[in-house]
């Protein structure tokens, strides 16, 4: 059976199971109510004494309702996967699996919260819900508003991250930190080309350059260049203006002013991160890095360029988002456990210092890294608990836990 044969049994098989189960995730009652005094604790009269708790105090909502351990999962639906602007009924598939993933990897309680389309409340609307809820993922919107979303949020009280950004930047430091314990190439001195200048591209940069990260407690590469569909970002671009974020990516990378596109960026690279788009990428362009040269390729489903043909051309390391090859760097990885320490802390932020303990928690978990082993196993659930045990301890050291009696 050819690949294209399998792709599309796969794609039935999915439909299916969709169909039979009408959904992947349900609520299920905690307390029972079989009597008349079950209803009366749990509901009316009883209910009104938590009520009151609260209201004198609202950190106690966290000891008597659901919100200690429930995330929502919010979208508007204009960048699903690699199907773009699908809108908020076409994006409760993926919600739902994100939900699935929160479940059964950290024990959080989470639901889809998808809007139809983005529009000017849209920050209102999901600033209103935080009552309900220990924590916010944004998903699966689109770069620049991804952007603006997620800085308008900081402001409630919980949680809130967009895990396209974050959660690829922490999986991305943690298998490139990895990689040079492989390779023997230092950290600070690796030559790094991005391709990419969207979510994952900007939040990726902005970590492995610690922009706003406290120099205390994570390493900073010298410089990176950064490609998008144009070519080389560099200050003097035309045009460079129209988008706040590729101005400030420009103004923070490629200080040497390099011009030109990806093939010209990658020649003398340590590392190659892609999150972009298929077959950028050829053997030529490897052969023209640094020697032992390191290439993620993680535009999902076709890389960049395929693994096999960029070890033939002397990578040294090589890792992609596909789960059939090794080094799956993948952010189930590490949303799972962010949010875990989060809400056991009952953090108000996800803040830089906790994204950094989580890469390094994560780096760590692998013990003797290969070339084929950068990264731990997306279904090992034993990385939930390591990431956030330090994501935890990170809260309390930055002074983001809350302390609840």
């Amino acid at each position: 059976m050819g690949d294209d044969e399998e792709t599309n049994e796969l794609y039935q098989e999915a439909l299916d199971l969709h169909a039979r189960y009408h959904g992947k995730i349900e609520l299920h009652p905690k307390v029972p109510l079989k009597t008349r005094l079950d209803l009366a604790r749990a509901y009316t009269p009883g209910v009104a004494e938590v009520c009151r708790a609260i209201a004198k105090d609202r950190d106690l909502a966290y000891r008597y309702t659901m919100k200690a351990n429930t995330v929502a999962i919010v979208t508007d639906g204009s960048a699903v996967l690699g199907l773009g602007n699908i809108g908020g009924y076409a994006a409760i598939p993926v919600m739902e699996g994100k939900a699935l993933l929160f479940k059964k990897f950290a024990g959080i309680d989470a639901f889809p919260l998808c809007f139809e389309s983005y529009h000017t409340d849209f920050i209102d609307e999901v600033r209103n819900i935080a009552p309900v809820f220990g924590g916010i993922n944004l998903e699966d919107i689109a770069a620049p508003k991804c952007f603006e979303v997620e800085e308008a949020l900081q402001d409630i009280g919980i949680p809130v991250m967009h895990d396209d950004q974050h959660g690829t930047a922490i999986t991305v430091l943690a298998a490139l930190l990895n990689s040079c314990r492989v390779t023997g190439k230092e950290f600070e001195d690796l030559n790094i080309v991005v391709s990419g200048a969207g979510a994952a591209g900007f939040a990726i940069v902005r970590l492995l350059r610690c922009i706003g990260y406290s120099p205390d407690v994570c390493q900073r590469v010298r410089d990176i260049i950064v490609c998008d569909t144009q070519g080389i970002i560099h200050r003097n671009r035309k045009g460079l203006y129209a988008n706040k974020y590729k101005f400030i990516l420009a103004d923070e990378t490629n200080h040497a002013g390099r011009t030109g596109g990806l093939a010209e960026a990658l020649e003398g690279a340590d590392v190659f991160i892609g999150v972009s788009a298929p077959h950028l990428v050829n053997g030529d362009m490897i052969r023209t890095m640094n020697d032992n040269p390191i290439v993620f390729a993680m535009a999902n489903p076709v890389p960049e360029i395929m693994p096999e043909m960029a070890k033939a051309a002397g990578a040294a390391i090589v890792g992609t988002g596909r789960s059939d090859y090794p080094n799956q760097i993948n952010n189930a990885l590490a949303f799972p456990g962010v949010f875990r320490g989060a809400l056991d802390t009952h953090a108000r932020k996800i803040n830089d210092d906790m994204k950094v303990a989580a890469a390094h928690a994560l780096a760590g978990f692998v013990k003797k890294p290969a070339k084929d082993h950068i990264m731990p196993p997306v279904l090992d659930k034993k990385v939930v608990k390591v990431v956030a045990s330090a994501v935890s301890e990170a809260a309390r050291y930055s002074g983001m836990a809350r302390d609840i009696r």
